[in-house]
């Protein structure tokens, strides 16, 4: 009898460890009106250099979503130079999400990782100071293994904000994906607008 509960102890054990595990699984969603504007807000991986305007992810995730997204990407753009453009951007479209996708001509140019993480960190601020959601998103730090500098999860865990950690990584180690060894394709796009359409709801 003892053995007959041990088991069945340990069945409803396993049932709820799986359960705890779906549920962490689970994304966050940001929960928009339908009149919402997303901020799209970033360098060329916004931009969408290497494809053509429509492919690029904003445009794509407009589409999935039925959300007006704002093309905020300007190629070649460090974290300093959009920390000083983003108070104008918030002020004028008035997001109610915005994805935050920048630092990675920062990395690229190795330019101080410190004064990269400061510049993210006050993104964040004053997305958050103008009423808006923020959703991170992670870029690799140069290299072969593709791996999201850890940068932006320090910034995700000291500000509270959620974070999408690996589409940009995914995308960037696919070479059917890209269309240079730093841009990803219409494909690529592609990928990275609906993982983040997973987000919104």
């Amino acid at each position: 009898m003892r053995q007959i509960n041990r088991k069945w102890t340990f069945l409803l054990l396993i049932i709820a460890l799986v359960f705890l595990q779906a549920c962490s699984d689970e994304k966050q969603k940001f929960e928009l009106t339908d009149s919402a504007v997303i901020l799209a807000f970033g360098d060329s991986l916004t931009f969408g250099t290497g494809a053509n305007p429509e492919q690029s992810y904003p445009a794509q995730l407009a589409k999935l979503t039925g959300r007006t997204v704002i093309n905020a990407g300007v190629p070649g753009e460090i974290s300093e130079k959009a920390l000083e453009r983003l108070p104008e951007l918030l002020n004028k479209h008035h997001p109610q999400l915005v994805i935050l996708c920048h630092g990675g001509n920062d990395l690229l140019r190795k330019l101080n990782v410190g004064e990269l993480e400061s510049n993210l960190g006050k993104m964040v601020d004053l997305i958050q100071q103008s009423g808006a959601d923020v959703l991170l998103v992670s870029v690799p730090k140069p290299g072969l293994l593709m791996q999201a500098s850890p940068v932006y999860q320090r910034v995700a865990e000291a500000k509270g904000v959620a974070i999408e950690d690996s589409i940009i990584a995914k995308v960037e180690a696919e070479i059917e994906w890209k269309s240079d060894p730093i841009h990803p394709n219409a494909i690529g796009y592609k990928k990275i607008a609906e993982q983040l359409a997973l987000w919104i709801d």
